[in-house]
């Protein structure tokens, strides 16, 4: 079964995210553990990671179809000092909330140097932040998200996860979310079947499909290769709907969290059952 959903509110607290994504018909979902514009915020309580639980048991969303996103202002590549600090102390915290929801899985964008270093020092340091989190949690993988490469962010190829993921001590706490609109920005065109195929096997010989552990399901305002992150709905945008058909119908992908951020909530009940009816 395709476990799709779609980064829902959170809003009163992270006990309703659960709910929020039944409404919708998700069968999983992402959400932020924290508001996601802040460096610091009020810890979870034991009452409210309890209540989570409860949610989730009961609505029947397990911790592998749930993919929480770090705050946006994290950047562990960032190439100021006090900014990388915080990211560092940041991520871990992220981490630890996701430990106390009894979830198993971090989304993260790598960072960004800002055009002030080359790409492989901004990941290098990027991957010892990680490790150092990595080191004081257990339990937690660190799931990187491909970027669409704008901005001086890192991450754009495959090539590029997969040297951080070489840099990473704890392998099996190493993942990768692919985001379909970053893909196609960074120049993987997947509106063919052909272009699917290559994609997706140049990133099992990077990479390794191994660590591949969920989707960003985005159609691209951008054009191809534009290297610009612009989210659009399904089948508004330059992608079209054939990317997401192959992805609905290829088995690989079955219990993995396929997670809608398109730009219209409103929207995503529709794009939900329109998604599950490509599988057929």
């Amino acid at each position: 079964m395709k476990r799709v959903g779609a980064h829902i509110s959170a809003a009163g607290g992270v006990e309703n995210a659960p709910f929020n994504a039944s409404e919708i018909g998700a069968k999983a979902f992402a959400f932020f553990t924290k508001n996601q514009r802040q460096w610091k915020s009020p810890p979870i309580t034991e009452a409210q990671a309890a209540a989570f639980k409860k949610a989730c048991a009961d609505l029947k969303f397990p911790p592998e179809a749930i993919l929480p996103h770090d705050t946006y202002l994290i950047n562990m590549g960032s190439p100021d000092l006090e900014i990388r600090k915080k990211s560092e102390d940041a991520f871990l915290d992220e981490l630890k909330r996701c430990s106390l929801l009894g979830l198993k899985m971090l989304n993260f964008h790598p960072g960004s140097h800002r055009g002030e270093m080359d790409d492989e020092k901004c990941l290098s340091m990027i991957a010892d932040s990680v490790n150092r989190a990595l080191d004081k949690t257990s339990g937690v993988s660190a799931v990187i998200e491909n970027t669409a490469g704008q901005g001086g962010s890192v991450g754009r190829s495959f090539e590029q996860i997969a040297f951080l993921i070489d840099r990473i001590e704890d392998k099996k706490r190493a993942g990768v979310c692919l985001d379909t609109c970053h893909l196609f920005a960074a120049g993987y065109d997947l509106t063919t079947l052909r272009g699917y195929d290559s994609a997706m096997k140049d990133f099992d010989r990077t990479v390794g499909m191994r660590h591949l552990m969920g989707w960003h399901l985005n159609d691209a305002k951008s054009d191809l290769g534009s290297l610009v992150d612009r989210h659009q709905s399904l089948g508004k945008g330059n992608m079209g709907m054939e990317p997401f058909k192959f992805i609905m119908k290829d088995p690989r992908f079955d219990e993995m969290p396929l997670i809608l951020e398109t730009p219209e909530p409103d929207l995503w009940k529709k794009e939900i059952a329109l998604l599950r009816s490509f599988e057929k």
